[in-house]
Parts: C-alpha cells; sequence; structure tokens
C-alpha cells in the first residue's frame, strides 16, 4: 500500500488508558462473586465483543449467571466510571492526532467495546465529532483477532481496506487489522502492554501516538525491504 485513503482507530489503550478500567472493573466483578480475575483470565477476553467476552467470563469465573447480566453489570460499571471520572484518562496527545488527522483524512473508530461504553468515552473526551463512522464488535459476527470490526469500518467510510491504516495497541487488533488486508501500527500501550509478537505481527511500530504519520508509514509498509 502506498496510498492511504482512511484510518481507524481503536479505542481503549490507543485513544484512552482505559484498558485498565476494563481490568478493574472486571476483577472488581470476580471479587463480588468470591473468585479471583487474573492475568491469563484477562488474556482470554483481550479483543472479545461483549457476547464473547460475557460467555467467556461466565465459563472461567464458573458462574450460573447468564452471560448478559454478566454483560449488563460490567457495561453499566464502565459507563459510570466514564461518566464520573475526575481526570479523563486520554492518551497523551491522542486527541490532538485525532483532530489533526481528521482534516486530511476520514476517521473511523472500531472498537470491541459495547456501544454504550464507546459513546461514553467519546462524551467525556470531546471526540463524537472525529469519526465519520464508529463501529463496536457487537454490530458484527465476531470480535478481534476477527477482522469483521474493521473490514466494516471500511465498508462505512467507503474506502478499499488495503487503503486503511490501522491503530493499535493489542496482539489481537494487530492479528484483526492485518487479517483485513489493512496496514497496521501498533502504539503498544504502557498500563497493559501488549502480548508477545505484537511487534512483529505489525508492519510499524511506534514509541507514541503522536509519530502517527499515515501517508508516510503507509509508504513504508508497502515498499520492498
Amino acid at each position: 500500500m502506498s496510498v492511504c485513503e482512511a484510518v481507524i482507530f481503536d479505542l481503549d489503550g490507543v485513544l484512552v488508558d482505559s484498558e485498565i478500567w476494563w481490568d478493574e472493573v472486571r476483577q472488581a466483578f470476580a471479587r463480588d462473586h468470591g473468585r479471583p480475575w487474573t492475568l491469563e483470565d484477562r488474556a482470554s477476553v483481550m479483543g472479545a465483543n461483549s457476547r464473547q467476552w460475557s460467555a467467556t467470563m461466565a465459563e472461567r469465573l464458573h458462574l450460573a449467571l447468564a452471560p448478559v447480566e454478566i454483560k449488563r453489570t460490567i457495561v453499566e460499571r464502565m459507563v459510570e466510571r466514564w461518566r464520573n471520572a475526575p481526570l479523563i484518562p486520554t492518551i497523551r496527545h491522542a486527541d490532538e492526532v485525532v483532530r489533526r488527522l481528521a482534516k486530511r483524512w476520514p476517521l473511523g473508530l472500531a472498537s470491541s467495546a459495547h456501544r454504550d461504553v464507546i459513546e461514553a468515552a467519546l462524551a467525556a473526551t470531546e471526540l463524537e465529532g472525529a469519526f465519520r463512522t464508529v463501529v463496536s464488535s457487537d454490530e458484527v459476527a465476531r470480535g478481534k483477532p476477527a477482522p469483521d470490526v474493521y473490514l466494516e469500518a471500511a465498508r462505512r467510510l467507503a474506502v478499499d481496506p488495503a487503503r486503511c491504516v490501522v491503530v493499535e495497541d493489542s496482539l489481537n487488533g494487530v492479528l484483526a487489522g492485518k487479517a483485513a488486508g489493512m496496514t497496521v501500527v501498533l502504539v503498544p500501550n504502557a498500563s497493559i502492554p501488549p502480548a508477545p509478537g505484537a511487534s512483529e505481527a505489525a508492519d510499524v511500530v511506534l514509541e507514541s501516538i503522536d509519530q502517527l504519520d499515515p501517508e508516510a508509514l503507509a509508504s513504508r509498509a508497502g515498499a520492498p525491504g
């Protein structure tokens, strides 16, 4: 790919440092039911959509609760955090980068989060108007690492997936973007680093999001090695 026609961002861990919130909410939920929530448990739901992670939580925590009830509780607690947070955990420079790129390219947001959580996060960060399309993995058949959410974002933007740049922070997100045929930029999150193999799977790895130059990166990723 030598031309970038759209940029699609993940949300948690890329634009907002909220992966740790998800983990804390799930830990608290597990404690409420007398269970632990481990690093292995966290890894098992990374990138999954709400249907998938709620079913996984029910199984791993050995709960008789229906997954839909687990989903409702977790989503409500996440939305409450966004609405009441005294300090919004935006990744440094992320909001500036999004607004800068929105002047040049159509932007999409493709997140594994529930739509209610996405909307609460965008309202808190005042980025609602920056994206031409917002897609939750709940709106497609499969969550990440399947490519569904990225392909749907490209479809709504009316852009060939091969001409899209994806910005991710997790292994499953990187794999989803690659499976969609897109150029994938990995910006590792310091709070919850990506699983091993993410850097190798990505086309480009950046230290921080303010280094993002989609056109240059697209050309670099498509150049012969």
